[in-house]
């Protein structure tokens, strides 16, 4: 199991930890979105699983090995999102909810059935509702010997307070810029299109990844362009808001580039960097401000099933009242 670069020293402090035998019962693995907590919670996993000698890495043969990479080990458990019951057509649940946890308790009551670890991921652990926290709680209350759990989040803000005390924290951070970069070229990718692409992603190499592979940075250069069109009046909110819909593939995306680029706008205004190349920094910030809440809500009712294209006009048409009356006028 090959780990990014800025994944094994993360799993490597990890692992020391155990083998020291200061390796708590319950971790919490935290950082941005897409950078790799879930390799390296499988990684992790693999290792307490395995049947080597402790002082070995992971073997990848044995037994247990076989069974974790074959999905049947009887004892790894995996706590995410469900299907809603009677849904059609299926859909996830948006939240991990109390039953998951009272059947994953019951079989942690159970001795391990292979007489080694017990391994459990909560993944996203910050989407357990109020009542499926309170019962992890009570597990994490009552540790076994070689029993982990370990929680997954991008959120850690949102769990409650006595989750994440009872948690080691294991915190994966976004790695320079160089190491960033290194890691795009091995995969493929020129230096120039790679350094784009990884500014753009806020230094997410694996979503710059994700981003090249897709051409999405000539998305985002048509959605930036229909943006500012629409602010200067040249394009009509309503037909630019069709078209973005017409692909809900690339809706939500689209989104994310305007929030991002709202943020730079308000980080260019105070003297915190750049403006991207086109767009005008509107003269009111606190306006400002609240449309970027504005996308972000969008964004996330973009997920139910709704009428979404006056909203998003109604968006891009407060966008063409945020810019100064001279843009406007332009």
């Amino acid at each position: 199991m090959s780990l990014a670069p800025w994944q094994q020293p993360l799993l490597d402090r990890a692992l020391a930890a155990w083998r020291a035998g200061r390796l708590g019962h319950a971790q919490l693995l935290c950082g941005p979105e897409t950078l790799g907590k879930r390799a390296v919670a499988e990684a992790l996993a693999a290792r307490l699983l395995c049947e080597a000698p402790a002082d070995q890495p992971t073997c990848g043969q044995c037994r247990a090995c076989v069974l974790r990479a074959a999905g049947t080990h009887p004892d790894r458990w995996l706590l995410t999102f469900e299907e809603v019951p009677g849904s059609s057509p299926p859909r996830l649940r948006s939240e991990l909810v109390v039953d998951q946890v009272r059947r994953l308790s019951e079989t942690l009551q159970m001795t391990a059935q292979r007489g080694g670890a017990q391994v459990v991921l909560i993944d996203p652990a910050d989407a357990l509702n109020h009542a499926a926290a309170n019962a992890l709680l009570k597990t994490l209350e009552e540790p076994a010997e070689r029993r982990y759990l370990l929680l997954l989040s991008s959120r850690p803000q949102r769990l409650p307070a006595t989750i994440r005390s009872r948690c080691q924290r294991l915190e994966l951070a976004l790695p320079e810029p160089g190491v960033a970069i290194d890691w795009l070229r091995a995969r493929g990718h020129p230096e120039g299109p790679a350094a784009s692409a990884l500014a753009v992603a806020g230094g997410h190499p694996a979503l710059a990844d994700a981003w090249l592979r897709e051409d999405r940075l000539s998305l985002r250069a048509a959605t930036l362009r229909d943006w500012e069109a629409v602010g200067r009046g040249r394009l009509s909110a309503l037909a630019v808001a069709g078209s973005w819909l017409a692909e809900p593939d690339t809706a939500a995306l689209r989104l994310h580039f305007l929030a991002d680029a709202a943020a730079a706008l308000a980080r260019a205004a105070v003297g915190g960097g750049p403006a991207p190349a086109g767009l005008t920094v509107p003269a009111d910030l606190t306006k400002l401000g609240l449309w970027f809440d504005r996308i972000n809500q969008l964004r996330r009712q973009l997920a139910l099933p709704l009428r979404h294209q006056l909203a998003l006009a109604g968006l891009l048409l407060e966008w063409r009242g945020l810019l100064a009356p001279e843009e406007n006028a332009r």
